[in-house]
């Protein structure tokens, strides 16, 4: 058989293998797809052998996952002997050694007389994969939820030889991310408003499930949190691919606070009681208030009209001017 027949044989493995089929097998090793810590495995194969290939970490990163098969030089001297298969929804879904499998196929295709070969599967609907000259991507989507896949070597040809038996293939697996990542918003209350109502908006969306990861594209974006109870918050944050970003937020209450700042030897007052000069913020009640400072005989005193959830910083500033005159 051509390998053009061996092509179509793998178009029509979706139809054709839509009950479990049963199969022995080498399991030679076992590896996991992590796409939080974007991490590459590798293993080795001979030609009757195969793979386990689990998944880790945060899994809706994933838009697929690449399996490239790197063959010896030798290797280049054959032509429609090896194939590579998947399966999944296998049973039993962890083994070692020689071992009886039950399991959907869900990719078949004749290993090509090359030194690399790189196949795709897809994990997600909008995956976006195509099929190149360097690149074949299995047809069809592959549910998560039936992972692990198994990935397999074995002839389809007679006579296999010496050589080809002894060949060892190396394999790589590594994520393919999608263009997302995520936030968590770690809210830090105060103590003595534990538990009053709170809107946290995001790129002015609404968000319901606070704590839980909001997943979103890459790149910057704005948060804001709204209440009666504490005060406004807004921030900026930038949202890396494949990671998940913790954004700790500590709210505040209310009460107004005002901040002074002056020269070390001047003497501060706040509604003619003297304040500390540690430069900590002041909590006072909504309404005026006057501030007196006082360096020697030289007095200047304001009088501010304070609202809630706002601060204020008052600051004395001496300068010396100097103009030349002719």
């Amino acid at each position: 058989m051509s390998a053009r027949i061996f092509l179509l044989i793998f178009l029509l493995i979706p139809i054709l293998c839509l009950q479990a089929e049963s199969f022995r097998t080498i399991i030679e090793d076992s590896v996991e797809v992590n796409p939080v810590i974007q991490s590459t495995a590798a293993a080795s194969l001979g030609i009757n052998s195969s793979l386990l290939i689990n998944l880790g970490g945060e899994k809706r990163f994933l838009r697929g996952i690449e399996i490239e098969v790197s063959a010896p030089q030798a290797w280049l001297s054959y032509r429609g002997i090896l194939a590579m298969s998947v399966y999944n929804k296998l049973t039993p879904q962890t083994a070692s050694g020689i071992t009886d499998f039950e399991g959907n196929r869900i990719a078949f295709e004749p290993l090509p007389a090359k030194i690399q070969n790189v196949y795709q599967i897809p994990l997600h609907p909008s995956h976006g994969l195509r099929t190149t000259p360097y690149v074949t991507v299995a047809s069809g989507v592959v549910q998560i939820d039936t992972f692990p896949v198994l990935f397999r070597l074995s002839p389809i040809a007679k006579g296999i030889t010496d050589e080809l038996e002894a060949m060892v293939f190396s394999i790589t697996v590594r994520p393919i991310l999608t263009d997302e990542g995520a936030v968590r918003v770690i809210i830090r209350y105060p103590p003595q408003l534990r538990g009053k109502p709170f809107t946290i908006l995001i790129d002015d969306q609404l968000i319901e499930n606070i704590g839980e990861p909001q997943f979103m594209k890459e790149g910057e974006h704005h948060l804001v949190i709204l209440s009666e109870d504490y005060r406004n918050e807004s921030r900026r944050f930038v949202v890396e691919k494949a990671k998940i970003l913790d954004l700790p937020v500590e709210l505040q209450d209310t009460t107004p606070l005002i901040i002074c700042e002056a020269p070390q030897n001047a003497q501060i007052f706040l509604n003619n009681n003297p304040i500390p000069r540690n430069r900590e913020p002041v909590a006072v009640e909504p309404g005026q208030h006057e501030v007196k400072f006082q360096i020697g005989d030289y007095t200047v005193t304001k009088t501010i009209n304070v609202q809630r959830g706002k601060t204020y910083r008052i600051s004395l500033d001496i300068d010396l001017s100097i103009n030349e005159e002719e």
